[in-house]
């Protein structure tokens, strides 16, 4: 009988489930959007019981179009989003709330003042993470101090605190696991990177109870097992747990010291292996991580984080109405052979790497009276690249490391135009494989691991079909436009700090 594995991909914009077979084949896939709650200007909030729904339904669909019973699962990984913060009640199952989701600024004069206090030298020594809202740490403690039921579930005994994974694997368990892995834990601000366990110093700081935190296991562990879910049978190992930008640096195969990658999602992490099994010193925003725990191992990493990057793109055909769907964008940008110094600078939830700017906004510059739509999506597309640039920058200077070429995935690495562009801008060869889902095959790999199907990394079947994109562009037309990005990005952090 065939034997397959299920790999839950959580993002940002959805729930996405493929069916793998024991040759890293997909075989089937099924996708869910869930709805993105914006109650306040900045404040970013799922639904993490939709969220969770939506992946049962994604797992039933996967299994129906491939004509697979549950008992040929082998096992169930999981990639998601990592630090988005959800508080539930573990005696009744139930959230507490929506979810704070990583890209939301709720907490930013938090941050401020703890930045003022001086905490943030203390903070960056353990956890390798600046101080900023980005991350779970003070997403949870706004909960605490702001949800009635967080802290009267706390009185009670029954909180717990998670990341999505957690969340996931503590539902698809029947509430018998709390747990997570040390990619998802590193991006919390709660955890030492150094020592590998939660930090009572920075759970004391950020107000955060310790005992209500997952326990931290290595990605290719066995976390535990379904049970009391619909779709699939009880007792199927779930393994593979994995934050999806250090997932998707595992499926590109990233794993030796220089290797980097690009996902280019709703926003876009920038990784790259520095081949340490210890961290190292980092500056300029710079953010050191944990790449992923494997055979009782942690390997490091160092990770540029541009907030946003394919939601540019969903705005201007959301909130402009600038064109209907991506396949009408490619064609009106292919109307214009050039920006003519139209720069979008989509500060839409502040600037990341390497600016770090929570309190920016967005702006479009440049504009004369030829501009038109076709300029506009031409920058937002352009933005992509130009941050990614940024970022590379970044980590080639803190690493000492020279990136030659970039591994990219996720939605917006399909379009060529801007992987050519990225080429093109980077001055790098820029290498697409045919799988588009890096972050669920990272997380694949990791179970297959787990599951014995793989004895070493050599072992891991390689993706054979690469697509390449070398810089074509003359040396002086991309200092040109390189130049002008830079320019309209000082624009908008000069208006920043006016306001």
């Amino acid at each position: 009988m065939s034997a397959y594995i299920i790999a839950i991909d959580q993002s940002t914009a959805g729930s996405k489930v493929l069916l793998f077979d024991t040759l890293a084949h997909v075989v089937a896939t099924s996708t869910k959007q869930h709805e993105q709650y914006y109650p306040q200007a900045g404040w970013v909030e799922h639904d993490v019981n939709e969220i969770y729904n939506n992946v049962l339904s994604c797992i039933r669909d996967v299994l129906d179009k491939a004509e697979v019973t549950s008992q040929s699962i082998l096992g169930v990984t999981i990639t998601n989003q990592r630090e988005t913060a959800v508080m539930w009640d573990a005696a009744t199952g139930e959230p507490l709330c929506r979810a704070i989701v990583w890209q939301c600024q709720r907490t930013s004069e938090v941050c401020a003042a703890l930045k003022a206090a001086g905490a943030e030298a203390m903070i960056k020594s353990k956890t390798g993470l600046m101080l900023d809202p980005y991350f779970s740490a003070t997403k949870w403690q706004w909960m605490l101090q702001h949800v009635d039921a967080v802290s009267t579930k706390l009185a009670t005994g029954t909180l717990l605190a998670g990341t999505i994974d957690s969340w996931l694997l503590w539902k698809l368990s029947g509430g018998a696991i709390h747990a997570t892995d040390y990619s998802n834990a590193s991006r919390t601000s709660l955890f030492n990177i150094h020592t590998l366990q939660w930090d009572e110093e920075l759970c004391e700081l950020f107000k955060i109870p310790i005992n209500i935190l997952p326990q931290v296991k290595c990605s290719d562990e066995i976390f535990g097992y379904t049970n009391s879910i619909e779709v699939l049978d009880d007792g199927i190992p779930i393994t593979g747990i994995i934050g999806d930008s250090q997932a998707a640096l595992f499926g590109n195969r990233c794993f030796v010291k220089g290797a980097a990658k690009a996902t280019y999602g709703t926003g876009t992490s920038v990784l790259m292996n520095i081949g340490a099994t210890k961290p190292i010193h980092s500056h300029n925003g710079v953010v050191e991580a944990i790449a992923w725990g494997q055979g009782g191992v942690v390997t490091y990493a160092l990770e540029a984080i541009i907030r946003s990057s394919g939601d540019s793109l969903s705005w201007v055909r959301d909130n402009l109405g600038l064109f209907t769907s991506f396949e009408e964008m490619e064609a009106l940008i292919q109307e214009v052979d050039d920006n003519e110094g139209v720069y979008l600078v989509p500060a839409f939830v502040g600037l990341g790497a390497p600016y770090w700017q929570p309190e920016a906004r967005a702006a479009i510059t440049g504009m004369n009276r030829r501009s038109n739509k076709s300029h506009i999506m031409l920058a937002a597309l352009e933005s992509i690249a130009y941050q990614v640039c940024d970022a590379v920058e970044l980590l080639q200077g803190s690493a000492q490391l020279r990136i030659t070429e970039l591994r990219v995935d996720g939605g917006a690495s399909r379009n060529n135009r801007l992987m050519q562009f990225q080429a093109d801008i980077l001055r790098a060869k820029v290498i697409r494989t045919e799988v588009a889902e890096l972050s669920a095959m990272g997380s694949y790999y990791m179970g297959g691991l787990a599951l014995g199907m793989w004895n070493s990394l050599e072992d891991i079947p390689p993706i054979t079909q690469e697509f390449s994109f070398e810089p074509l562009m003359s040396k002086d037309r991309q200092e040109r436009l390189y130049r002008g990005w830079k320019q309209a990005v000082l624009s908008v952090m000069a208006a920043s700090s006016e306001a």
